[in-house]
């Protein structure tokens, strides 16, 4: 089971609110500096994944797992039998492009590519293209929370498009006590909070998608420890089952996928 909690304290500090693009000002919210909450990991699950895969996305939806992935020449949208690791569908995206983060809202599989600045509409069930859309920052990761896009663009910031016009209506800084949080990576939307690779870290981002402000972190370290084969292959892909409350986590050029469970971590 998954554990999420909250925890606040300590002293005043400045921050950015959320941001409504058409009234952006530099107006600064007061909020609680706090001590983060901090969690390693029981692995409850091991399944088979693809060592060729560079993975750049990751859905879990109605007992189904679907998986982005990047590299130019070499990126795909996937559906992959959870158990075996078996690609049971596969779409190659042009070489041209490198594929990045997807997530699914109503039905529809929305990918973002990383310099592109075109993102790709699927239909969920025939992999068909429905059409494509122009986005203004690099694209990373992507989720959303029933109404908005949520998406990453490496830096510090997320930012919220309307799921129907791509138009980005929203935005906010992430930080935790020691300031911005930057190289946010790919994301999946957790009970109410954003949960963020660190790109080029073993660190999981609890992030309140409200203010910005990193509720706690996770701390993958020694999940694939044997099996890694350089420095591309590092922690990617973020999948929750909310049915049934589990949480599956990968990487780049990993063969193995985790369903993990929190476990908070002790001083």
């Amino acid at each position: 089971m998954l554990v999420i909690d909250t925890c606040c304290e300590g002293v005043l500090v400045r921050s950015n609110p959320v941001v409504e693009t058409a009234e952006w000002q530099d107006t600064y919210l007061p909020v609680v500096l706090f001590s983060s909450h901090h969690y390693t990991y029981r692995v409850v699950n091991s399944y088979p994944h693809d060592p060729d895969a560079f993975t750049q996305g990751l859905v879990f939806e109605n007992g189904r797992l679907f998986e982005g992935t990047g590299l130019y020449g070499q990126s795909s949208l996937r559906e992959v039998d959870l158990e075996t690791g078996e690609v049971l569908r596969s779409l190659s995206l042009p070489s041209l492009y490198f594929g990045e983060g997807i997530t699914i809202y109503n039905e529809q599989i929305v990918q973002l590519t990383w310099w592109s600045n075109v993102g790709f509409i699927y239909d969920r069930d025939s992999f068909e293209l429905l059409e494509n859309f122009d986005y203004l920052t690099e694209g990373w990761g992507i989720t959303h929370d029933g109404e908005r896009l949520i998406v990453s663009d490496g830096t510090s910031t997320l930012y919220f498009w309307d799921p129907v016009t791509f138009e980005e209506i929203g935005r906010i800084e992430v930080f935790d006590q020691y300031g911005p949080v930057t190289r946010l990576n790919e994301l999946e939307y957790v009970r109410g909070e954003v949960f963020a690779n660190v790109w080029y870290t073993d660190r999981i981002a609890r992030i309140d998608p409200h203010i910005g402000r990193v509720q706690g972190w996770i701390n993958l370290e020694g999940l694939l420890e044997s099996g890694r084969g350089g420095s591309a292959d590092v922690l990617n892909g973020i999948a929750y089952d909310a049915e049934n409350d589990r949480l599956f986590v990968t990487g780049k050029l990993w063969s193995w996928l985790f369903e993990i469970e929190l476990v908070p971590w002790e001083e």
